[in-house]
């Protein structure tokens, strides 16, 4: 199978596979941009995913050493879209404090009824750089699925438990 990508950037680099069998392929940022919600880095690269595909975009293993984590989980990127591909991280700040209870100990700053918590504005957060491996994307076959409304739905063991219902 042969996806189309285009460079957006003269210096967007190529999507990067280090041995053959692995799933996804690497994006390296060529721009980042810092919000005090996110930061977004942008790849400088385009797809052409074929009708019947999607490509998921995943942070990389290596976002476990960095003080971010992907604000959607997982990006889907259409077969439709042929923008630049972006990924948005949000902060892990939860991994800031060894225990909940030294969280007690931080004075919070309030604005607009919102928390500001002082110390974490000065803590320096691990995050990605331009030139970084950011991202990557693994191309998945869509199952061609028509959907048709039930009036009841088939019983099983779990039924309608929810979260956690199934244990540990």
């Amino acid at each position: 199978m042969e996806i189309r990508y285009k460079k957006l950037r003269e210096d967007a680099h190529a999507p990067y596979k280090k041995f053959d069998i692995d799933a996804g392929f690497d994006l390296t940022a060529v721009w980042k941009e810092e919000t005090d919600k996110y930061t977004v880095y942008g790849t400088g690269l385009a797809f052409e995913i074929p009708a019947g595909y999607v490509g998921l975009m995943f942070p990389r293993s290596s976002v476990t050493n960095e003080d971010l984590m992907l604000k959607n989980a997982v990006g889907v990127v259409d077969a439709t879209y042929r923008g630049e591909i972006m990924c948005r991280f949000i902060h892990a700040v939860h991994e800031m404090f060894e225990n909940e209870n030294d969280m007690d100990d931080l004075g919070d700053y309030y604005k607009d009824g919102k928390a500001i918590n002082l110390k974490m504005l000065n803590r320096h957060m691990d995050e990605y750089e331009v030139g970084d491996r950011v991202c990557q994307m693994v191309f998945m076959e869509l199952p061609k699925v028509n959907l048709i409304e039930a009036k009841e739905l088939s019983d099983t063991e779990r039924g309608t438990d929810g979260y956690g219902s199934s244990g540990k």
